[in-house]
C-alpha cells in the first residue's frame, strides 16, 4: 500500500467531474488499498479518489475510531435524501485546517458497487451521511467551500495564498 499525495485547493482538478468505473481488477483494489492508506495517514473519515488527482467515482470511509467500518463506495447513486443536519465540515484538500458549517439531509440512501463490483446499499444517518454526502460532492467537482457565501470563500483562499507565499519564501 502507499500514501498517495492529497490534492489540495485551488487546483483546479478539484473541480473535475469523475467518470464511472468499469473495470474491477486488481489495480483497482490496490487504488482502494491506497486510498484506505492515505486517509488514515493524513487522520480523515473520507477520502475521494480525485482528492488524490483520479478521476474515477470513487470513494473510501470510515467513521469509525478503530479502522472497523472500512466503506468502500464506487459508482454512487442517492436513493434516498430526508432531514436536515450539519456540522463543520474540514477536508483534507482544503489547506489550513480550515472548517465551516454546511447543512446536509439526515438520513441518506445511497446504491453504489465495492471493489469486486458488487452492488449494495448503504442507509446511513448523523455523521455517516453527512460524509457520504461530502465525498460523493468530490465525484460531482463540489468542495464543501463551495457551499460558502463567495466573501468567505474569497477570503479563505487569500489566507491560502498568504501561507504559500510564508513557505515557499521558508524554505
Amino acid at each position: 500500500m502507499t500514501v498517495r499525495t492529497v490534492i489540495k485547493y485551488p487546483n483546479p482538478n478539484l473541480k473535475l467531474v469523475s467518470e464511472p468505473v468499469t473495470v474491477f481488477d486488481d489495480e483497482l483494489k490496490e487504488l482502494v488499498n491506497d486510498m484506505f492508506e492515505t486517509m488514515y495517514e493524513d487522520k480523515g473519515i473520507g477520502l475521494a479518489a480525485p482528492q488524490i488527482d483520479v478521476h474515477k467515482q470513487i470513494v473510501v470511509i470510515d467513521v469509525s475510531e478503530d479502522k472497523s467500518e472500512q466503506k468502500v463506495i464506487i459508482n454512487p447513486k442517492f436513493i434516498l435524501e430526508e432531514g436536515e443536519t450539519g456540522i463543520e465540515e474540514g477536508c483534507l484538500s482544503v489547506p489550513l485546517d480550515y472548517r465551516a458549517y454546511v447543512k446536509r439531509y439526515e438520513h441518506v440512501i445511497i446504491e453504489c458497487q465495492n471493489e469486486k463490483g458488487e452492488t449494495y446499499q448503504i442507509d446511513a444517518n448523523d455523521l455517516l451521511a453527512i460524509c457520504i454526502q461530502h465525498e460523493l460532492d468530490h465525484l460531482k467537482g463540489i468542495l464543501f467551500i463551495d457551499y460558502l457565501s463567495s466573501l468567505k470563500r474569497n477570503l479563505l483562499l487569500e489566507k491560502i495564498k498568504k501561507a504559500n507565499k510564508r513557505e515557499k519564501r521558508n524554505g
